[in-house]
């Protein structure tokens, strides 16, 4: 549902920030005033061309804002998650456009392109009236709304479901199967597994032959060092540590015999002489330990060298090697075992061949029966709505192929007839607005509550009607507001009156600048609009009080 809707410099609205709230809100306003400018900021924030002329004059940028309520609407949070643009539950739409033609768009506060914004928008908002980006004109949404229609949510599920597993099996017998290929990639994936077999180690043992590399790779050095640094600690040079230690030692021991506190001072030392005596007789061990092997070094190298010649070939890291070793041998004994893998694939791919035509046949007749039902129900609503002699058609053609389809094994088309005799013609090509409106109207109605739309915009729905039946226009418009949100736009009081709520777009000029203003009116104010739209210039007493009678008898219905 929309909460709120906020726009900024956009064409002549200056500012305008709006609540809304469930139900039907209507939208009034004298010719000119700008109306549909909510219409149209509605339709750039679920991602329509922007373009410099809806910046108002004077000013840099155009700002909007929509906010959203999704507790009723769990495919718009999953479609959020997703995108990871979702926020603990809240669902903000922001757009700015710019005086030189560039715009940006927002989701929840992070950047999104004018594709996001559609595809969210198709979740949150269904604009009916004198556009094109209506989600009622697709057919696919067409299948959707007959299938809800109908009832259909299980019979469609299982349809999809077994089409989806067909596919995925018959994905897994291509690869097990693969022709001329397969017996190529054995042989490759032989050698491949092979090498690594070989030469790819865990990484403890990897860790361990990297150190051996180095160690051996630096040995001369090593006991080189180690034998430098044990002449330095206990050599013949008086110069060396434990030489120097004793004689500090006995020097020390000598004062220590003067001045008792000296004594712990003195066991210092005796401790540095043990742990300098032990580092002397370790690094002497170690000197003459030091592994001098050659041909030890050459097969750490080659093996080393061996390892990073894999990691090139794969594109991995070294450590990841042995973990492509046992995918590759999965994949091997997957492919040497295919005989019986293939035998028991193809007995599953016949058993789920059957499941779904029979779910399929079943899904085709609940459509057909559903098609035929509402065909007539929204016939019946158009004559109601002013279009005495139209109907509609669900028509269903049959889908070409026999691969199991998702969809199931037809598609939906909308044919309509506007007037008797006409023949009826698909619902994306009728030419007229006011009529296209009217026909979304009453396929609205008759699947009241059946698609997942938690906004909807009909926009001049009224227009070429007048009298009784833009009063069932309005009654039907506040049927549909019982269920969800609805905005319409309306230059007819008998519209109007049967608002839940009801905004009025003004247009305030002061000779060199025009402002357009949008305020909601409370019981007062819609009996003096009412009065506006019934009576025009000249309002009478009369006029009022037929306003207000209008507007009681309607929100007592």
């Amino acid at each position: 549902m929309l909460t709120a809707l906020y726009v900024r410099h956009f064409a002549v609205v200056e500012e305008a920030d709006i609540a809304f709230g469930p139900g039907l809100t209507v939208v009034s306003g004298e010719t000119g005033a700008g109306k549909s400018l909510l219409v149209d900021a509605l339709m750039l924030l679920a991602g329509a061309r922007a373009d410099s002329g809806m910046v108002r004059e004077g000013c840099d940028r155009a700002e909007l804002t929509a906010e959203f309520d999704l507790a009723a609407l769990p495919e718009a949070r999953a479609w959020l998650e997703r995108e990871e643009l979702d926020d603990e539950g809240a669902c903000q739409l922001r757009r700015v456009i710019r005086a030189e033609g560039s715009s940006r768009a927002w989701i929840n506060g992070r950047p999104a392109n004018a594709s996001q914004l559609g595809e969210l928008a198709t979740l949150l908002v269904e604009i009916h009236g004198q556009h094109e980006h209506q989600a009622l004109l697709s057919r696919g949404h067409q299948l959707d709304l007959l299938d809800a229609y109908a009832g259909n949510e299980e019979r469609v599920a299982q349809v999809r479901g077994l089409a989806t597993q067909w596919r995925e099996l018959g994905a897994r017998i291509r690869k097990l199967s693969g022709g001329e290929d397969r017996e190529h990639r054995l042989e490759l994936l032989r050698h491949e597994v092979g090498e690594l077999e070989r030469w790819a180690l865990p990484a403890p043992e990897l860790a361990d032959l990297e150190a051996s590399h180095k160690r051996l790779a630096n040995a001369g050095r090593l006991a080189e060092g180690t034998a430098g640094v044990v002449e330095l600690l206990d050599g013949d040079s008086e110069f060396a540590l434990r030489r120097a230690l004793g004689r500090a030692h006995g020097e020390l021991g000598k004062l220590a015999a003067i001045d008792p506190r000296l004594a712990p001072l003195l066991d210092l030392l005796d401790n540095a002489e043990i742990q300098l005596g032990e580092a002397s007789d370790g690094l002497a061990r170690y000197a003459q330990d030091v592994d001098l092997d050659p041909e030890r070094y050459a097969e750490v190298d080659v093996h080393l060298t061996r390892l990073h010649e894999l990691a090139r070939r794969h594109r991995l890291p070294v450590a990841d090697l042995h973990e492509r070793l046992g995918t590759l041998q999965a994949e091997l004994a997957e492919l040497e075992g295919a005989g019986d893998a293939l035998d028991r694939l193809a007995s599953e791919r016949s058993r789920l061949e059957r499941d779904y035509a029979r779910a399929a046949d079943s899904l085709g007749e609940a459509r057909r029966t559903a098609a035929a039902r509402l065909g007539e129900d929204v016939s019946a609503l158009m004559g109601e709505l002013g279009m005495a002699g139209g109907r509609l058609v669900v028509e269903l053609e049959p889908v070409d192929g026999s691969e199991p389809d998702v969809q199931g094994r037809e598609r939906c088309e909308l044919l309509v007839s506007a007037n008797p005799g006409q023949p009826p013609r698909a619902l994306r090509k009728v030419a007229s607005g006011g009529e296209l409106a009217r026909i979304s109207l009453a396929i609205e109605v008759a699947t009241l509550g059946k698609d997942t739309i938690g906004c909807m915009v009909f926009d001049e729905v009224d227009t070429g009607i007048g009298g009784a039946v833009a009063e069932v226009v309005g009654q039907k418009l506040r049927a549909l507001g019982a269920e969800r949100q609805v905005l319409c736009v309306t230059h007819l009081p008998q519209v109007a009156a049967q608002g839940h709520a009801h905004l009025r777009v003004s247009k305030r000029t002061d000779g060199d600048t025009t402002r357009t203003q949008i305020d909601k009116l409370d019981a007062a104010g819609r009996r003096d609009e009412l009065a506006r739209m019934l009576g025009g210039v000249e309002i009478s007493r009369e006029t009022k009080a037929h306003a207000r009678q209008m507007l009681e008898r309607a929100q007592s219905a």
